[in-house]
């Protein structure tokens, strides 16, 4: 009897075809049409593989899925996955770790243009047939030779250090563990504690995980530790700022702006206060997307489906649980 991926996330049809294309010979492929939990339930029930990008997966659901093996992860970030409930079921979790690092560092970087730049806000203007230009109190100040500090220097963090290596940009960086002397000088960039990084960046760039740890790391008082003309970007986790504390210190030009692509609440309200201000760039969790990236992420889940299939482990690097 044929094995059944199920893919949490609900996709296109155009989508679900190009993975069936590329799923592991003899397995079944399907996916959800909804984010309704009684319809995940259901797909996940006959499932031996389930993969997620952004649904959480808690313990209540992976009950449902009583022929489960392996729970992947289409991405990095498994701060939404019940661990502890998979453990206790035999359910190995995994993840694609790297392979979406170069659309989410070439992503941050066109944030931090767009946002220093106003590309979104002059791009709404034009298109609400207002010509504003900087004579209307725009701010627009370039990438180039700016004081970068990146929070969270994994496969993500290093490679846009490497895009902004043609930008001359002084690269900061904090992680729990400095890298070696000779890794900093290939990267061009130096270890700097998170309260220096923030004092000295002209950008904040978060890219760690969201953990107890991290959780509110940005905060009202990290705010007010960064410089009055800084930017603040996130495409790591939305747990990882307050988000409270976030719109006041831009209400109050504590900051400049910030450009945000995750949320503490996704899809994010509608009338969430971060939508009615103007020094902000926002966009639906998409940094990791990018089509011609994405052969390449599903090759890594199917690779590792297949493993499983076979009796053998996941690789240590991509293995969670």
């Amino acid at each position: 009897m044929a094995e059944t991926i199920v893919v949490l996330d609900a996709l296109s049809k155009e989508t679900v075809l190009r993975m069936r294309a590329l799923a592991p010979p003899g397995m079944v492929l399907t996916a959800a049409h909804s984010r309704d939990p009684a319809h995940l339930k259901e797909i996940i029930a006959g499932a031996e593989y389930a993969v997620t990008g952004q649904i959480g997966v808690d313990g209540e659901l992976l009950r449902v899925g009583k022929r489960l093996k392996l729970l992947h992860k289409w991405g990095v970030g498994v701060d939404n996955l019940d661990l502890e409930a998979a453990r206790a079921l035999g359910v190995t979790v995994a993840r694609t770790a790297g392979s979406n690092a170069q659309p989410v560092a070439e992503f941050t970087v066109g944030l931090m243009i767009a946002l220093m730049r106003n590309l979104a806000l002059g791009h709404a203007a034009l298109k609400g047939g207002e010509w504003r230009g900087l004579g209307a109190g725009l701010r627009s100040v370039m990438l180039s030779g700016r004081t970068v500090g990146i929070v969270g220097f994994g496969a993500i963090g290093q490679a846009l250090a490497r895009c902004l290596s043609g930008f001359a940009c002084t690269i900061l960086y904090n992680k729990t563990r400095p890298l070696a002397e000779e890794e900093e000088q290939r990267l061009g960039v130096r270890y700097a504690a998170l309260p220096e990084l923030l004092a000295q960046s002209d950008i904040v760039s978060l890219h760690c995980p969201l953990t107890p740890e991290t959780s509110g790391l940005v905060d009202r008082a990290a705010l007010r530790r960064m410089k009055p003309g800084a930017v603040l970007v996130n495409v790591a986790r939305g747990g990882v700022v307050n988000e409270s504390d976030l719109v006041a210190a831009l209400e109050a030009g504590e900051i400049a702006g910030a450009a945000m692509d995750v949320f503490e609440t996704e899809p994010l309200p509608p009338d969430h206060p971060l939508l009615r201000l103007e020094n902000v760039v926002l966009t639906p969790h998409i940094a990791a997307s990018a089509t011609d990236n994405f052969e390449k992420g599903v090759r890594h889940v199917f690779d590792n489906i297949a493993r499983v299939a076979r009796g053998e482990k996941v690789p240590p690097r991509d293995l969670v649980a």
